[in-house]
Formats: structure tokens, C-alpha cells, sequence
């Protein structure tokens, strides 16, 4: 397939000013170009990379001494290989079948990638909540991904394939209910419409992974008040607590970090920058996050008034997009800014703190990943992980319930930049859609345990570092 450039509209100025009966007829229409069936297919293309040479071609430009933690994280089982081969997947599903409609993807869309956060007005809310990735591309490229992490996930969790494929259908036919729910609405509704926690673990229909959803929610709401156990409460000027070898000091970078937390707070607007005025970067650290993402450049800063209130933020470095070599690249010169803006178009109560930024002159040469020079990040507040994963820790004991419910989330995301009404009428309101969304993420499912074969040989062979993680 060739590649779309990233910047073109995931919705035409010609569909917007349709009319909803113009474009459900259009929708309808891209069943004949491409049957739903069709969603099933996956064989590996003839000359398929070797995808632990993708891996380390990405490594290229990371933090070295940071590279076995991430692989030794991805060795654990096949849906962690996933979780961190998201490069690996996108260059798959540029070799297969999509319909047509383009949406602001995710670009990582795996089960681990949805979670809770507390909204700007206190309420837990349920959507994605990873966008390292985000780009404009076909819609279907973040359901498969979703349906193939939920087969691995289910298959983990000792499920027989069968049952392991129902997890992605059920994904896949709430992704296309809540679109069908959607179309009818005004834009400015589907904008603003939004998953609330509390009402969507009321819906689970296992009452144990209802039970035990209440009361995790119900214990973390109040851990962002406590600062995530992060800060030292020492009686003085407030610190950060090193949690060693994952959080950490490293005294010769704190000034790059410095540096791109002043830029960032020199170009807020002027709303944000008077809140931002009564606070001081007191302390800097270092902190190791996620699976595919380690290896990058990510700290986290303590902002302080002079009466030693807190204000945690993250800045983390940020990448060109593994879709944008398929996709199109993005048309926002700043890897962070494609972040900021996709996480703004996809998430329905986003983090008044995001923003970009970057360390020096990013005219300046510069390819080392400790150097300073030429890192783009973006910032955003720390986000409670206990309550982000939420999500994950009741989808050990209720993947049926947390799989419709991802599938719903996806949806909403993609009906903010998609046209919603011209994929509700693709998609249906039968099992077509979804079950050959079953049928790939099953195939894609054993080419993940094939791919994670070879990526442990690669390590058993010393062509990939693996060092322990320690306490």
C-alpha cells in the first residue's frame, strides 16, 4: 500500500458539509469496494522485515543503558512483546486491506492503553491514554491492533482460542455500536460526550470485576491529592523521592531537563502562565515508563510555591510516529505537538497542562539521546498510573467486560475526527465487521508469539541486551 500524507483531513471539508443522508449513503457504498469480510485477512507479505531488526533500528537514538530493561520487559509473554513491537505492527498493517475513512488513530492500541483519570472537574473518566504514536491513519489499523492485544491477553489468561477470538469480536461489535449511537448526534455532542467510570463498571456483568472495579476506584481517587508517594514530606523544601534503578537522579542531564521545562513554561498561553508564575522547579528526576517507550528521554519535574505546595509534571520525549512511514509523516514540525494535538482531537477531557517543547536550538546538530540537542518532548501533569490501571487490573478477572468497554472508548476517539456517520453505515449494526476483526487479531495473534520466538533467540543469542530490572 502507499503511503497517505498525515496531514490530509481525516475529514473532507466535502464530507463535512454533506448532509448525514449523503454520507451514510457513502458509507454504505465502500461495502462493495472493500466487503467487511475482507478485515479477516493476514499473511505475512513476502519479504516481511525481520522484526527484530525494526526493533533495533528504533533502538537507534535511545537511552543505551536503558535498552535491556525494555527488552527484558518484552520477553515476558507475547502480549508484552506486543505492547512494545508497536513499530513491528505498523509496518503489517500497512500491507493490509483498508476501506477508505481516515481518523486521528492512537497508533499503540492495545488493552493496556485505555485506563482511568480523573477529569479537570474531579470525576474518573475512562478513554486512551497513550499517544506516543497518534497520527492520522485508516481507522481499522487501531481495532486490529486492539482485537489482536485482547486474543493474546485472553489466551494468557488461559483462555481457549475461541473464547480468546470472542474478546475481539465483542471489541469490535461495541465499537461499532457506539458509532452507530453516535452518527445521529451534533458534532458538538460527540465532542463533548465522554465515558464515566463509575457508570460503566455499574454495567459489568461480572459481578466479581464489578465488585473489585468499585473498590479500586473508590481507593485511588485520592492518591493524585498525595502525590503518588513521589514527593518527601520532610518538613522543608519538598523533593523527589528516587525509587532506584527506575526513578532516579542523573545530576548531568538536570539541566537539559531544566532547560526544556523553562522553554515550555516561557511559551504557555497567558492563562496558564499566570497559574504557572506562582510555582518554581524545585527538583528533577528521572523515571523509566512503559514498555515501548523505554529507552526515551523522560523526567519528572517538582514545581513548588514558595509555601511548598506541589505541582508534579512529566516531560517525555517524543519520536516520529512508527505509522509515519505508512501513514504519511506528520505535518507539525514538532514530535511533541503532534502528541499534544492528537491526545487534544481524541481524548474528551484532556490535561490543562499539555504542551511542547524541546532542548536547544533544534536547527543545532545533534543525534545523541543524551546529548540535549534536537529532543522534542511534550508535558503534560503526572498521571495517577494506580488509577490508570485500573482498567487492566479488572480486565485479569473480566476481559469480557473490558473488551466492549475499550471497544466503546476507541470509537468515541474516532468519531471526533472521523466521519462517524459514513463509518456507522460501513460498519452495520450485524457481526460482519466484527468477526472478521475476530478472524485477523486470532491470525495476527500467532504471528505476535512467532515474532516473540525470535526476539527471545535474538537475546538467547547476545544479539539483544537483557539485564535484570533489580528492587
Amino acid at each position: 500500500m502507499t503511503a497517505c500524507p498525515a496531514d490530509f483531513p481525516t475529514l473532507s471539508r466535502a464530507a463535512a458539509l454533506a448532509t448525514r443522508r449523503q454520507r451514510h449513503a457513502g458509507g454504505r457504498a465502500l461495502r462493495k469496494t472493500l466487503p467487511r469480510g475482507a478485515h479477516a485477512d493476514w499473511v505475512p507479505p513476502p519479504g516481511r522485515a525481520d522484526p527484530v531488526a525494526i526493533l533495533e533500528r528504533q533502538a537507534e537514538g535511545r537511552i543505551a543503558g536503558l535498552l535491556p530493561i525494555r527488552y527484558r520487559r518484552m520477553a515476558a509473554s507475547p502480549f508484552a512483546f506486543l505492547r512494545g513491537a508497536a513499530a513491528v505492527m505498523a509496518a503489517d498493517l500497512a500491507h493490509t486491506v483498508w476501506a477508505g475513512p481516515r481518523v486521528q488513530g492512537c497508533g499503540d492500541c492495545h488493552l493496556a492503553n485505555f485506563g482511568a483519570y480523573a477529569s479537570p472537574e474531579g470525576a474518573p473518566v475512562f478513554d486512551i491514554n497513550d499517544f506516543d504514536e497518534t497520527l492520522p491513519a485508516p481507522f481499522e489499523w487501531d481495532i486490529k491492533r486492539l482485537g489482536a492485544s485482547l486474543v493474546l491477553a485472553g489466551q494468557e489468561d488461559g483462555l481457549a482460542d475461541g473464547a480468546a477470538r470472542d474478546l475481539a469480536v465483542l471489541a469490535a461489535r461495541a465499537y461499532a455500536a457506539e458509532m452507530a449511537r453516535l452518527a445521529p448526534l451534533t458534532p458538538l455532542q460527540i465532542w463533548t460526550n465522554r465515558i464515566d467510570l463509575a457508570a460503566a463498571i455499574d454495567a459489568f456483568a461480572d459481578g466479581r470485576a464489578r465488585r473489585r472495579a468499585r473498590s479500586l476506584l473508590a481507593a485511588r481517587m485520592e492518591s493524585a491529592g498525595r502525590h503518588f508517594g513521589l514527593v518527601a514530606d520532610n518538613g522543608g523544601t519538598p523533593s523527589l523521592r528516587e525509587k532506584p534503578p527506575l526513578v532516579m537522579r542523573l545530576p548531568e542531564h538536570d539541566q537539559t531537563v531544566r532547560g526544556a521545562f523553562a522553554r515550555y513554561v516561557a511559551t504557555q498561553p497567558p492563562e496558564r502562565a499566570i497559574l504557572l508564575a506562582q510555582y518554581r522547579l524545585r527538583d528533577v528526576i528521572f523515571k523509566v515508563v512503559g514498555v515501548g517507550s523505554v529507552g526515551t528521554f523522560c523526567a519528572i519535574g517538582l514545581f513548588a510555591t514558595a509555601d511548598g505546595d506541589s505541582l508534579l509534571l512529566q516531560i517525555k520525549q517524543a519520536q516520529e510516529s512508527v505509522l509515519a512511514p505508512y501513514a504519511g509523516v506528520s505535518a507539525l514540525r514538532n514530535q511533541g505537538q503532534r502528541v499534544v494535538t492528537g491526545q487534544r482531537m481524541m481524548q474528551a477531557a484532556s490535561d490543562a497542562f499539555l504542551g511542547w517543547t524541546h532542548t536547544q536550538d533544534e536547527a543545532e546538530d545533534g543525534h545523541d539521546a543524551l546529548s540535549g540537542a534536537n529532543r522534542q518532548f511534550y508535558v503534560r501533569r503526572v498521571k495517577d498510573s494506580r488509577l490508570a490501571a485500573i482498567g487492566t487490573e479488572v480486565a485479569q478477572q473480566g476481559l469480557a467486560d473490558y473488551a466492549p468497554l475499550c471497544g466503546r472508548a476507541l470509537a468515541r476517539a474516532h468519531a471526533r475526527t472521523g466521519d462517524v456517520v459514513a463509518l456507522a453505515a460501513y460498519l452495520g449494526r450485524g457481526r460482519a465487521f466484527a468477526d472478521a476483526i475476530g478472524g485477523f487479531s486470532v491470525l495476527y495473534a500467532a504471528q505476535t508469539r512467532r515474532d516473540w520466538s525470535a526476539f527471545q533467540a535474538a537475546i538467547a543469542a547476545g544479539r539483544l541486551p537483557v539485564e535484570g530490572e533489580g528492587t
